[in-house]
């Protein structure tokens, strides 16, 4: 069919066309793809550097149509006498292609899509935004879609269109501020961005996709179209075992691990996913923790924020596979019997002009003003939770860690940052809020929606506070005014018993109160007791070079510190390597030094720790005063003269009870009386002193309780405390 060019450009001005060819076309299927014009379908493809363009029948193959060269930047256009199924042949310096027509194809997100994200309640947005594998008219490909309102023109960008952002802009829904395209015949695996034309015209550096599920690894920065194919899970049993609350009141140990430093092989490489299965997983379940917690896992430009600086929120780090492979190594922890719990970081996130900063040309994920939209402490943005699409695409974030992955609990980091408007700010730094105070209203809102979600839709995951500061209602549920945690992190117990600890004995006395002070605030909220890897980072040393004294001593120290943890009210948690004593500060670019156990003192604190856990999992009276006061009793609270501290833990009804006996000095005590709830014979089940452990192997095994009253109580026990030791012993 000939037809004139100005027939081929019917009804597109001069300006309009230029905006096109410029690639600042905030509407280009106005322009491009299939359009009926004086009773002809015309038909324009914009292709910068095609050779030749032809228009074929998508049923037969056969050429219908040559394109003409309708403007020698790239722009192609047939007519045809009517509309039909058709594909294009592209003939490129490089050889040909046969796609179809990604203009040739409606509307793809649905009204009531763009109106949850608009609301910020569509929890689902890795299914709607981002790059989502798909068949549209039979036709399979991949939907991208992107939130960007303040942009004039929006590209999707990749290696197949040689990253040319003109070749594939994509169409503006304007109620949500959502840009979409379909691009026929790409698959999983295919990298991409997306290029932004701000509302002034500027290009921005070429941007990763906020949703996207798979991204390259650093220090790449593209992002990868994942696959769509469900994972096979075989963990059904552990998913519907246990309800959350029958886990909250079971023992839970927490082993912390950095994936990329846990173990390395020769030449420093870290393992990856699959590898962490075979070796992890059985350590784990062989040490007897309850789940692993790992720190940020999420994709994060910069390996030295050890994840806690990511930009990636819906895709786990390539550093170590695919997220199928992230997917394999959780269904492996459930088989073993082995909970996952992942930091997750809603707080803040880093600068990189790829990645969210400034995504269309305004402050659109974080605040405009500095004073309340940056960290000066880690030169990061802070997220606008004032923003509706902001609070949803957090609460999404973390859902599709839950939901696609199956994650047993998500740990918050730096909540405390984000409930005060000051926080880490001087007078005049900071914005008051709308009553002129220092709470972060929006934040606290955030939070108790966040987790009444997570709750609702995931009845079997936990949700934890890693908050510094004396915040009120933490883990109450939002109905009573609370945030709606499941746990918190006792930072103020662990700072106060570190600092005990560490001194040298003969200073303890004038310190006694630090290790009995965190019992008056026990039951405030529901608490993990916290020996983390912020512990042992920035010069603050190892857990075994905290110790006073010479190696017996540290050793010892140690070993009577961690029984006391194990035998204090609190969930555990202990980052990796302090549970070998490993003897240097923690280094992300090395392994753990696991070669420390060939020496028996690091063997012997390792097989403590497997002991603690065992018998925390087998005691319920170790387990019920971790969130109910009536689980404990002070045996011993106030002998700071000779620096000894006692426990009574106690089973729902007092059906059992254990006897926690620690002394803090290197001096044996013999004969030391403490007064007991019940007569009979007491048997000692742990001591650190064993020889076994590394210890002296002062041992009380049995021991009857006489009528002498110690302690407010009517029966005693005359014990034998070895020198740097904790005991446990367990009722008749």
């Amino acid at each position: 069919m000939n037809v004139e060019r100005s027939e081929l450009l019917a009804g597109i001005g001069h300006d309009a066309l230029w905006a096109l060819i410029e690639g600042r076309h905030g509407d280009p299927f106005s322009i491009l793809g299939p359009h009926e014009s004086g009773g002809m379908t015309i038909v324009r493809v914009y292709l910068p550097g095609a050779e030749g363009v032809d228009l074929i029948e998508a049923a037969s193959g056969r050429v219908v149509a040559p394109f003409s060269i309708a403007h020698p930047s790239g722009l192609f256009a047939a007519a045809v006498g009517s509309r039909m199924p058709y594909r294009l042949r592209i003939t490129w310096p490089d050889g040909e292609q046969i796609t179809e027509d990604p203009y040739s194809f409606g509307l793809l997100l649905g009204e009531l899509d763009l109106h949850l994200i608009s609301e910020g309640t569509h929890y689902s947005l890795s299914r709607t935004l981002g790059a989502v594998e798909m068949s549209v008219d039979e036709v399979a490909g991949v939907r991208f879609a992107v939130w960007a309102p303040n942009a004039r023109r929006v590209s999707v960008v990749g290696d197949f269109n040689a990253w040319d952002g003109r070749r594939n802009p994509m169409r503006l829904r304007q109620s949500a501020g959502v840009w979409e395209l379909f691009v026929p015949r790409l698959a999983p695996g295919e990298r991409y961005k997306f290029e932004i034309i701000d509302a002034h015209g500027n290009c921005l550096p070429q941007k990763a996709d906020p949703v996207a599920r798979a991204s390259e690894a650093a220090p790449s920065t593209a992002s990868i179209v994942a696959s769509s194919t469900r994972f096979r899970w075989t963990d059904d049993n552990w998913m519907k075992g246990r309800s959350r609350q029958e886990r909250l009141a079971g023992p839970i140990s927490v082993y912390e691990v950095h994936a990329g430093s846990w173990l390395r092989e020769n030449g420093g490489r870290s393992l990856d996913w699959a590898e962490l299965s075979q070796r992890l997983v059985p350590y784990v379940r062989e040490m007897g923790f309850t789940h692993i917690e790992l720190l940020p896992i999420m994709e994060h430009p910069f390996g030295g924020s050890w994840g806690y600086q990511p930009l990636g929120l819906f895709a786990p780090t390539g550093r170590y596979g695919t997220p199928e492979d992230f997917a394999y190594f959780i269904d492996r922890c459930h088989g073993a019997g082995i909970g996952v719990i992942l930091d997750w970081v809603p707080a803040h996130f880093p600068t990189d002009v790829w990645g969210l900063a400034r995504f269309d040309g305004t402050a659109l994920y974080e605040h405009e003003d500095p004073r309340e939209g940056f960290h000066r402490d880690w030169n990061t943005l802070i997220y606008n939770l004032g923003r509706n699409e902001v609070k949803g695409f957090l609460i999404a974030s973390a859902l599709e860690w839950l939901e696609r992955y199956h994650i047993d609990g998500l740990r918050v980091d730096a909540v405390a940052s984000m409930l005060y408007r000051d926080y880490s700010r001087n007078e005049g730094e900071w914005i008051p809020n709308q009553y002129g105070g220092r709470e972060n209203l929006e934040a606290v809102e955030f939070f108790k929606h966040l987790n009444s979600i997570i709750h609702e839709r995931c009845p079997h995951a936990m949700t934890i506070a890693e908050e510094s500061t004396a915040w009120p209602g933490v883990t109450k549920p939002p109905e009573e005014g609370g945030l709606g945690f499941d746990m918190k992190w006792n930072m103020g117990w662990m700072h106060d018993s570190l600092s005990y600890i560490e001194k040298d004995p003969v200073y303890r006395s004038y310190h006694h109160g630090t290790m009995t002070f965190g019992m008056i605030y026990a039951y405030s909220e529901r608490f993990i007791l916290p020996i983390s890897h912020d512990e042992v980072v920035y010069g603050k040393g190892s857990l075994l070079g905290k110790m006073p004294g010479d190696e017996w001593q540290k050793f010892a120290n140690l070993r009577s510190y961690l029984a006391f943890m194990w035998g204090h009210p609190g969930k555990k948690l202990m980052f990796m390597g302090g549970e070998i004593a490993q003897p240097g500060e923690w280094n992300h670019d090395a392994s753990i030094s696991w070669d420390v156990l060939d020496r028996p003192a690091h063997a012997g604190l390792q097989r403590l720790v497997k002991d603690l856990n065992g018998f925390y999992g087998e005691e319920p009276a170790l387990q019920f005063g971790d969130f109910h006061s009536e689980g404990f009793e002070w045996a011993a609270a106030n002998d700071s003269v000779n620096s000894v501290l006692g426990m009574l833990r106690y089973a729902p009804e007092r059906s059992s009870s254990i006897l926690v006996v620690s002394n803090f000095t290197p001096v044996p005590r013999y004969g030391y009386r403490i007064g007991v709830p019940r007569d009979g014979v007491w048997i000692e089940r742990m001591t650190t002193d064993a020889r076994e452990y590394g210890g002296s192997g002062l041992v009380n095994g049995a021991v009857p309780s006489e009528p002498v009253p110690a302690h407010g109580r009517p029966h005693s026990l005359s014990l034998t405390l070895p020198p740097l030791a904790t005991v446990f012993l367990k009722s008749p």
